[in-house]
């Protein structure tokens, strides 16, 4: 298993990855139309290019055998020492082995050399995957509704990893 950093070539491979995730991913949560509104929003490649080069994303893509199997995002966030997990995707048919934890333990790796005190992500408030961020050491902390525009919401927890402790 590798993980790589990704740039600006990459971002048609985080498109393809993008629409074998997401959608199953929140098809139990999320109406189709805002399915296909956000992943317009989140995941075209202008916008992918946008979070790249004007917002400072770091992307990582996670590969083995040549096979693209997962990706992620973060960035330092505007309060010192706290950075932010944008994106964290993994092919349904890779979860469950431990990767999810590999991909969180390379970010905080990557991040605590820069004085990174904290990984705060928001997740759905309706999401299983908040129990696996809790399982890795993440607590709710507060909970907020993001006006994303065409009358749709996210309603999500902000969970945050203490790096204090590592």
């Amino acid at each position: 298993m590798n993980i790589r950093f990704a740039n600006i070539k990459d971002i048609n491979a985080i498109c393809l990855l993008a629409e074998k995730i997401w959608p199953s991913t929140y098809r139990e949560i999320l109406s189709e139309h805002q399915i296909k509104y956000m992943m317009d929003m989140m995941y075209s490649p202008s916008s992918l290019r946008t979070q790249m080069l004007e917002k400072k994303h770091s992307f990582i893509i996670v590969e083995e055998n040549d096979q693209q199997i997962g990706f992620a995002s973060y960035s330092i966030s505007d309060k010192p020492g706290i950075y932010k997990l944008h994106k964290i995707y993994v092919m349904r048919t890779e979860q469950g082995k431990g990767l999810g934890k590999y991909i969180i333990d390379f970010i905080i790796n990557d991040i605590k050399p820069h004085a990174a005190t904290a990984l705060q992500l928001n997740v759905n408030r309706n999401n299983k995957a908040k129990k696996f961020y809790e399982n890795l050491g993440f607590k709710v902390i507060s909970e907020e509704d993001i006006d994303i525009g065409n009358n749709y919401l996210m309603n999500d927890y902000v969970m945050e990893k203490n790096l204090m402790c590592e």
